[in-house]
């Protein structure tokens, strides 16, 4: 490896491929703007290649930006991995860094992460909820030690491996009196405010093939969200509002009829829901031990 590339090369190469701009790159690592530009202008020169288109908006890996950012993430995470077993003398880990996609966040991690913390009480369980593209990103940084949640494009898998927990369908949710209750197809809910999951979510790519299966073009009225939060709030104020969501996060919802779930056929949406780990690493005491809480949790939520 050229000597000359420090860790600050590789930390803000891959703070800036993840943000999408230098701007937000910048501030989620403290520095200033022309300081991370800098940064990146002076890897390029080291590596001897282009590595990041820019433009007003924004910073796009190129071709050979896409082939390095592997490496580079593989090189941080390996590195952070390796000053963590230090600094617990080889024992299990005092940290766990656990990113949760919405789906999973309401519905399995409370169960799974309750346990975990009773049985293991000195690891200290950090929880990120957040967009699949952004915590497999984190993860192959190594600023994530897994990453539960649904099964993602091919693409975003490189370098992860996924054990699958359960499979789980999308749905379509609407308010307890709403006129779309009595809907019975995806052409009929184009009536309605959308609320659909953004280009970066897990489950969009599901959904966008069984619409264009059927023939139905994407909805106008639309709000693009993957946020449950927000998704509830809307769908419960407003009558006129449907939400197309994995059953994860709404199946309390559905059971204690704060929510209903419209008889609309979303079989060709079933994916699986998993943990999601680097590829190359062994896991530690404390990742295999969440491992075990979440599979009796997935077990658990399979019975009922």
């Amino acid at each position: 490896m050229d000597r000359r590339i420090k860790f600050r090369h590789l930390d803000a190469f891959s703070a800036i491929a993840r943000a999408g701009s230098l701007k937000q790159a910048a501030d989620a690592l403290h520095l200033s703007q022309p300081s991370i530009s800098k940064t990146l202008k002076e890897l390029e020169e080291i590596v001897g290649a282009s590595l990041m288109e820019r433009d007003r908006a924004g910073a796009k890996l190129t071709q050979e930006g896409e082939v390095f950012l592997q490496f580079a993430e593989q090189c941080t995470a390996a590195l952070r991995h390796g000053l963590r077993s230090v600094r617990s003398g080889g024992a299990a880990a005092a940290h766990l860094k656990v990113g949760v996609l919405p789906s999973v966040a309401s519905s399995l991690l409370p169960d799974a992460a309750s346990a975990f913390a009773a049985q293991n009480p000195d690891t200290l369980l950090e929880i990120h909820e957040g967009p699949h593209h952004d915590l497999t990103s984190r993860l192959r940084a190594g600023r994530l030690d897994l990453v539960v949640g649904r099964l993602g494009r091919p693409e975003t898998m490189q370098g992860l491996v996924f054990r699958q927990l359960y499979t789980e369908e999308v749905v379509v949710v609407a308010a307890p009196g709403s006129p779309a209750a009595t809907v019975r197809s995806f052409e009929d809910i184009d009536a309605f405010r959308v609320l659909y999951p953004p280009s970066d979510s897990a489950i969009r790519p599901l959904v966008a093939r069984m619409l264009i299966a059927q023939g139905v073009p994407l909805f106008r009225n639309r709000i693009e969200t993957a946020s449950a939060a927000v998704g509830r709030a809307l769908t419960l104020a407003d009558p006129g509002t449907v939400w197309v969501i994995s059953r994860g996060v709404v199946d309390r919802d559905i059971a204690e009829n704060r929510l209903v779930q419209l008889d609309i056929d979303t079989g060709p949406t079933m994916g699986a829901v998993g943990v999601m780990s680097l590829a190359d690493e062994v896991p530690t005491p404390a990742s295999r031990a969440f491992g075990i809480a979440l599979g009796r949790a997935a077990k658990l939520r399979r019975a009922v």
